[in-house]
């Protein structure tokens, strides 16, 4: 029988300003720390240097993480143009240098071919798997890996800052499984100078903005306080990108028990992914069909 988990039965979303030196999961157990929560997870990993959004997931809310992990997501990074390094970021050792600059002209041309949908390669330094093993430990033991590329949808890329000639900044919206890493070496390789990221920042992902942010300073002063679960957004909010009916309490039961059950609804496809609610509160996720929600995944009925 396995080990009941110690602590609270919190939900809800906490949207955290990653600061740059601690790796995503670091910052899941501080807010699982800090909240005193059984259950916590992210939406989406951040590499450590890396700042930003990271939106923490508890309790129930983590039933939510795939629909904020598919979601678009927006970053502004900076790229240092001549120079490549073996972890295409500024944390890697320097493997490849070039004294061609190009001009602002040739870069925003250049950005043209990483829009739309575009294959691309992950780093070597990266957690994908191969064989099994994470891609990161291989390249730390010195191995070259062959990593197959994957499908990558980049909804914009743009140039907003030219620092000077070594430094570029630019803003992309993409979809799920992106590394910013790969752009910036890829982009070097076109433009035919190598380059790496400097700085990288999410600016958001799916309906959490940076803007909305709580820091880990605050984090820290907030910990164990009820005031640190008034920053908690609703389990809902991880739904925002898909359809919400309405039901009432006693189809609400019948949902929650994984049956189908009748639903207030106009105009949606046969089929389509949705959510149920009954008085603002996530019943379940699941498909539409002739009238009724069909449940595939049920929340707890908040207590």
């Amino acid at each position: 029988m396995g080990r009941a988990r110690k602590g609270r039965d919190v939900s809800g979303w906490l949207v955290v300003d990653k600061p740059a030196g601690l790796s995503s999961t670091a910052v899941v157990n501080k807010v699982r720390w800090a909240l005193s929560a059984k259950k916590a997870g992210h939406a989406g990993t951040l590499d450590p240097e890396a700042t930003g959004v990271l939106a923490v997931a508890l309790g129930e809310a983590t039933k939510t993480v795939p629909y904020i992990t598919d979601a678009l997501k927006a970053y502004r990074f900076t790229i240092r143009l001549g120079q490549a390094t073996n972890t295409d970021d500024a944390e890697g050792e320097v493997i490849a240098t070039s004294e061609q600059r190009p001009s602002d002209a040739e870069i925003k041309e250049a950005l043209q071919g990483f829009v739309g949908e575009i294959m691309q390669v992950p780093p070597q330094y990266s957690a994908v798997k191969i064989d099994g093993e994470r891609a990161y430990k291989r390249a730390r033991d010195g191995e070259t890996m062959e990593i197959a590329a994957r499908p990558l949808w980049v909804e914009e890329l743009v140039m907003t800052e030219r620092e000077d000639a070594d430094h570029v900044t630019l803003e992309m919206v993409c979809g799920k499984g992106g590394y910013v890493r790969a752009i910036a070496r890829d982009l070097g390789a076109a433009l035919g100078c190598h380059a790496h990221v400097r700085e990288l920042r999410r600016l958001w992902s799916g309906p959490f903005d940076v803007e909305d942010a709580i820091t880990l300073d605050e984090i820290d002063r907030l910990a164990k306080d009820p005031a640190l679960d008034d920053r908690l957004l609703p389990v809902a909010a991880g739904l925002a990108d898909l359809p919400e009916l309405r039901c009432g309490a006693g189809e609400a039961n019948r949902i929650r028990n994984g049956n189908p059950g009748a639903v207030a609804v106009s105009g949606l496809e046969y089929g389509a992914e949705c959510w149920a609610s009954c008085d603002g509160e996530p019943v379940a996720v699941g498909r539409y069909r002739a009238g009724e929600f069909h449940p595939d995944r049920v929340f707890v009925a908040a207590s």
